[in-house]
C-alpha cells in the first residue's frame, strides 16, 4: 500500500494532480485546504505527500488522497468515520485548514460547518455527534486563545479533554482553552496526570 510519494509536478487540474515518481504518473486527489497550498507551484516543482490509499469492494478502482502532513490525514481519517461521509465527499468538504474544522466541532459551532462545501445542517450535527471530544489535539495547533501559539500536541491531550468534559463537566471549548494554556505555561508535561494537574494549578502572578 501506498503511504508517502515524493516527486515532481507534471499537471495540476481543480481536486487532483499528476505527480511524477520514478518514471510512473500518479494521479493524486487533493482536499481544497491542500490544493490552495501548492498554487504557486509549477509542473517540474518538487513536492510530496502523505497519502491515503482508498480501495474497496464497491469501489475497485485504487484512489490516492494527499496530505502535507501525517496529521491532515490522521484528520481525514477521523472525518470519514462520520456516517454519510466518504472519502470522496470529504476531500471536496475540506476546503478550510484542519485547525479550523477542528476547532468548530469541539466548539460544536454547527455554522462554520456548514459553510464546507457539501456539508448541510444534518451532516453538521453527524459531525459533532461523532466527532466532538476526538479532534480537539487538531485545534490545539492553531493560536490559542490567549494569542500565543499553541504549543505541539500530544498523544494524552484528547485523552484529558475527554475526562474534562465528560467527568469533570466542562464545556469542550472550555476544556480546549484550559488545556491550551496548561500547555503553554509548561510545554514539559509528559503524561496525562502532569497535563491534569497543570490545568487545575492556579498561574503565577
Amino acid at each position: 500500500m501506498i503511504g508517502y510519494l515524493q516527486g515532481r509536478l507534471l499537471k495540476k487540474e481543480d481536486e487532483k494532480i499528476l505527480l511524477l515518481v520514478g518514471g510512473v504518473g500518479y494521479n493524486i486527489l487533493l482536499p481544497a485546504s491542500v490544493m490552495a497550498s501548492i498554487t504557486a507551484s509549477e509542473p517540474g516543482d518538487e513536492l510530496s505527500f502523505s497519502i491515503y490509499y482508498h480501495q474497496t469492494e464497491r469501489q475497485p478502482k485504487p484512489t490516492l488522497i494527499g496530505f502535507h502532513t501525517e496529521e491532515e490525514k490522521e484528520f481525514f481519517q477521523l472525518f470519514i468515520s462520520v456516517e454519510d461521509i466518504g472519502p470522496m465527499k470529504a476531500v471536496k468538504a475540506m476546503g478550510l485548514p484542519i485547525e479550523e474544522i477542528s476547532a468548530a466541532i469541539e466548539g460544536s459551532d454547527l455554522k462554520s460547518l456548514m459553510k464546507l462545501p457539501g456539508i448541510g445542517k444534518r451532516t453538521a450535527q453527524k459531525i459533532i455527534a461523532t466527532l466532538e471530544g476526538k479532534t480537539a489535539r487538531f485545534a490545539l495547533e492553531a493560536v490559542s486563545p490567549t494569542g500565543t501559539p499553541a504549543p505541539p500536541q500530544a498523544a494524552f491531550v484528547d485523552q484529558v479533554i475527554d475526562v474534562l468534559t465528560h467527568q469533570l463537566g466542562h464545556k469542550s471549548s472550555d476544556a480546549r482553552t484550559l488545556v491550551a494554556d496548561a500547555m503553554a505555561r509548561n510545554p514539559a508535561v509528559d503524561s496525562p496526570e502532569a497535563l491534569l494537574d497543570e490545568v487545575y494549578r492556579a498561574p503565577k502572578g
